[in-house]
């Protein structure tokens, strides 16, 4: 697989079998994501990778967690700014509709709309769980760094043939994350991300969000 196909083939995965993924792939996947830019050549990302007995404790906390504390706990970050604007928000707005679409879950069903948020913390039946942490004193910059490094990890894992979920919703949890991976005081959890292979038979899995024109992004002077 070359980079453009592992561009166009990476997607959020929400749906997995249970292949387990091999210990020396998803090392192999990490170490090589180091090549990521790195401003300064900081590299301020720390990763916790969980898998097999640790990752099904996890589950089952997170199951009790969420049933427990469904609004999450004290945000340790915003993971959108207040009072989204447009287009930004209407971009939010759709890809969440177009994914309960495909879910049959209709916007008055909240209950059902909270049961699947509430997958994000079963890593959607992946067999892995990564988690992205930084040190506090970091600044945005460095907070860029970490995006860059996951999405080399996202694109490596597609060139062995696995498939990736990056979720922000795992931040709604700080305190019990924290716990569970005995972070330094220092460092604040950033995200989670699913691993494993998708589950081709999973409506959720044909989602692919919509991505605005080139002329809507871009300005182009002297080409």
């Amino acid at each position: 697989m070359d980079v453009s196909q592992a561009v166009s083939s990476r997607h959020s995965v929400r749906a997995y079998l249970d292949t387990p993924v091999p210990g020396e792939t998803i090392r192999r996947v990490l170490a090589a994501a180091a090549r990521a830019p790195s401003g300064g050549n900081v590299q301020p990302w720390h990763i916790d990778v969980v898998a097999g007995e640790p990752l099904a404790r996890l589950k089952a906390l997170m199951a009790q967690r969420a049933a427990e504390t469904p609004a999450g706990e004290t945000l340790e970050y915003d993971i959108y700014p207040s009072n989204l604007w447009s287009p930004y928000r209407e971009r939010r707005f759709k890809v969440g509709e177009d994914m309960y679409a495909r879910l049959g879950i209709p916007r008055e069903n909240k209950e059902a709309r909270r049961r699947w948020m509430a997958q994000n913390y079963q890593c959607f039946g992946a067999p892995l769980a990564l988690f992205c942490s930084i040190d506090r004193r970091m600044g945005a910059p460095q907070w860029c760094d970490l995006g860059m490094y996951l999405q080399t990890v996202m694109l490596l894992a597609r060139a062995e043939g696995l498939d990736t979920c990056p979720q922000e919703a795992w931040s709604l949890y700080p305190q019990t994350l924290g716990r569970f991976l005995e972070l330094p005081q220092e460092r604040i959890l950033f995200c989670g991300m699913s691993i494993g292979t998708a589950d081709p038979g999973a409506p959720v899995n044909a989602l692919r969000a919509e991505r605005a024109a080139l002329e809507e992004f871009t300005r182009f002077r002297g080409i």
